[in-house]
């Protein structure tokens, strides 16, 4: 892997621990440009293995100025969740276990004393969220002004959730002359083109890929639904099918996340539910479980799509279609990586129809339609279409005239019946009415 590149050979060990023998498309590019010393602003499909993209890189500039263990915080990771966290803090360890550099994770949720008391320590490597690591820098538990490298993971996401603040008061206490590597999934993001401005120094571009592409190693497919209640019987069967090792079902909110694993565990299936109003215990409990097959189903809020990486996960649900193609993108493509292929189901029901197909359009991509026997919907798509391939609505009536519009309003039935006003000041008055300031009228032709 990267054979070409001068990499530190305990660096080289952990690589090849890692059993990824061939470096990925991203990987090929953004290494070298990193080792290079250069500011980047990366995007790339999930799953395409931007994480060790910027680690190498990381790990090879304190290996070979030998600066483990001595020099306090070298590299700083910032991402939005606590889940990509906790991925990011993994595959680090992995890669540096033939040395002794410290990797450490600070994230919400967690005890803020036993936090401090990891930052004394001086790791090298910091994995943090935004919120829980600019707390802990206003308390003076870290120093950042020796820091080397800062990387913002998911800068989309985290400008998204509002931590554009903490992001750029965090950097603006980190060393000025350090390198700023920037990952986004989409490079077009309008607060990503601003913070880049005001964090990166000519900052070389890298995109792989398509923007609006699906991940070329996932099938696509829908199932049309009558409802909620004909859902329930779908995904169970969907399910029972058993053409998975592990799955992902996706709901757009946290309490239908919760109904549906209390569903599938009544169907017999080893379940359980993840949502951010859980504790930070319970997620970690709940994923470490899914990692280690204790649970073949998980059933989660969008709170997952982004930064869980799970071996073996063959299959993703959206039990509910999600609310843009990006959030499609990131759901599906917690399967089909490291080359391994996936399928992602799609439940549609006639109210979902329509945003359905601004997704495909989005992406450029067809779902393959499917049936369950036994199961087969009513609903089997809008009867009329638009170009696009949206529902037709009703076609309005005709009404008339835009004179006859005009006589139709209450405004203008009013005065209906009663005798006009004239325009005209002082005409047809009665004689009485003049009192000798009124102006004078013109006589009408021909009269006395």
């Amino acid at each position: 892997m990267l054979d070409n590149l001068p990499l530190d050979r305990r660096l080289r060990l952990g690589l090849e621990g890692l059993g990824h023998p061939h470096a990925t498309e991203v990987q090929k590019v953004v290494v070298p440009a990193a080792l290079r010393g250069a500011d980047l602003l990366v995007s790339a499909e999930t799953g395409s293995g931007k994480t060790l993209s910027y680690l190498i890189p990381i790990a090879q500039r304190i290996l070979e100025k030998n600066q483990a263990t001595t020099s306090g915080t070298l590299a700083l990771i910032l991402v939005p969740t606590r889940e990509l966290a906790r991925q990011v803090v993994r595959h680090a360890r992995h890669l540096l276990q033939k040395s002794q550099i410290k990797v450490q994770g600070i994230t919400g949720g967690a005890d803020t004393r036993y936090q401090k008391s990891l930052l004394r320590k001086d790791p090298e490597i910091v994995v943090a969220t935004p919120g829980r690591l600019r707390e802990l820098c206003n308390q003076g538990a870290t120093a950042l002004e020796g820091l080397q490298t800062l990387v913002l993971d998911e800068a989309d996401r985290m400008l998204d959730m509002g931590l554009r603040d903490d992001v750029m008061a965090i950097a603006a206490r980190c060393n000025p002359q350090r390198q700023t590597l920037m990952l986004s999934a989409t490079l077009k993001h309008k607060g990503v083109e601003a913070v880049a401005q005001d964090l990166l120094n000519a900052a070389q571009p890298i995109s792989i890929g398509e923007v609006r592409q699906a991940h070329s190693a996932i099938f696509h497919q829908m199932i049309l639904a009558d409802g909620r209640e004909h859902k329930d019987k779908l995904l169970p069967a969907l399910l029972g099918q058993g053409e998975f090792a592990k799955a992902l079902v996706f709901a757009n909110k946290r309490l239908t996340a919760d109904r549906l694993a209390s569903l599938l565990i009544h169907q017999g299936l080893r379940c359980a539910s993840l949502h951010g109003e859980m504790s930070t215990e319970a997620r970690k409990k709940v994923v470490e479980q899914f990692q280690q097959g204790k649970i073949h189903v998980l059933c989660a809020s969008d709170v997952a799509a982004r930064g869980l990486d799970v071996a073996d996960i063959d299959l993703v649900v959206n039990y509910d279609v999600p609310h843009s193609g990006d959030d499609y993108l990131h759901r599906t493509g917690r399967t089909g990586r490291a080359g391994r292929q996936g399928m992602a189901v799609s439940l549609v029901s006639a109210a979902e129809w329509n945003l359905s197909i601004s997704i495909q359009r989005y992406l450029n991509l067809t779902f393959e339609r499917r049936t369950l026997a036994g199961l087969k919907a009513r609903f089997n798509g809008p009867k009329k279409l638009k170009s696009s391939g949206k529902a037709a609505g009703p076609k309005k009536k005709k009404t008339g005239s835009a004179q006859e519009k005009a006589r139709s309003r209450k405004r203008n039935q009013k005065n209906v019946g009663k005798p006009k006003k004239s325009s005209r000041r002082g005409v047809d008055k009665p004689a009485a009415d003049n009192d000798g300031f009124a102006p004078l009228t013109r006589k009408k032709p021909g009269s006395q």
